[in-house]
């Protein structure tokens, strides 16, 4: 029996002095910044969409005595800050849940044409700009996550201020101005500097006069994500940001609502 309290002694002994475990960081470690418009009835949309809709179904007391409240939404996949999947100008790419998690989470590149944009509404990035970007902040590096700051998301909700027209409707298209990606800037990306994905602060990553959609389609046929109508883009560093853009999962969709955050460093 002494044997026995003496090893239960020099255990327990033992187990108060151990050194405690090292207390987990937490995450993230920087501020997070909200990349992401609210969906309600302001949401801007394609001029030809439908615009978001939130119906109530209950809000008030049930015959309980409990608060409950539930709703019904409706949205165009690609209303409000969404995700452009692949599918979207690529027949056979990936869809909304066939995009790899990977894709949605990765270091952040912006590169800012704020004031080309005030200049020129129509202002295309070209190969010059990433080219520019390059030689101040150093090469893309892969996996990168590309964002492209216009300033535009300023101009929301004013859908004329923002597209260029409030009107809605396919005689709209034509009246879109608001930058966008240039179809070279687009194929130099997927030959020199493989990233995950694209995002802007704009309503698409073509710029609003383009008919043929020329940047979706090189980027898409190449499966690399746009995200769109992001905003609080101006809060990010140039690098050392890292984005958590993560889309509702629908299946088979060509677009999602899209929830983005950065990290900063």
């Amino acid at each position: 029996m002494r044997i026995v309290v003496l090893i239960a002694a020099a255990v327990g002994f033992g187990a108060c002095s151990a050194p405690a475990p090292p207390a987990a960081e937490s995450f993230p470690r920087g501020e997070i910044v909200d990349l992401s418009h609210a969906y309600d009835a302001q949401t801007i949309v394609w001029p030809t969409s439908d615009r978001f809709r939130l119906e109530k179904t209950f809000d008030g007391l049930t015959p309980q005595g409990f608060y409950y409240a539930a709703n019904n939404f409706f949205t165009a996949e690609h209303g409000g800050t969404h995700l452009d999947a692949p599918v979207h100008f690529a027949r056979g790419a990936q869809t909304v849940d066939q995009i790899p998690v990977e894709r949605f989470v990765g270091a952040a590149v912006v590169v800012d044409v704020v004031a080309q944009a005030e200049r020129d509404r129509d202002h295309q990035v070209t190969v010059d700009d990433l080219l520019r970007i390059e030689r101040e902040q150093g090469e893309i590096p892969r996996d990168a996550i590309v964002l492209v700051r216009t300033g535009f998301s300023r101009r929301w909700p004013d859908a004329e201020k923002y597209l260029g027209t409030a009107e809605g409707g396919a005689d709209a298209v034509r009246n879109l101005h608001f930058p966008g990606l240039h179809p070279d800037a687009a194929r130099w990306l997927v030959a020199n500097r493989p990233i995950k994905a694209i995002g802007i602060d704009t309503a698409s990553i073509d710029y609003g006069q383009s008919t043929l959609y020329e940047s979706h389609r090189v980027l898409f046929e190449r499966n690399i994500p746009a995200f769109e109508n992001l905003t609080a883009l101006e809060r990010l560093p140039a690098r050392g940001a890292v984005v958590v853009a993560l889309p509702m999962k629908i299946g088979g969709g060509s677009g999602a609502p899209l929830r983005a955050v950065a990290i900063l460093p």
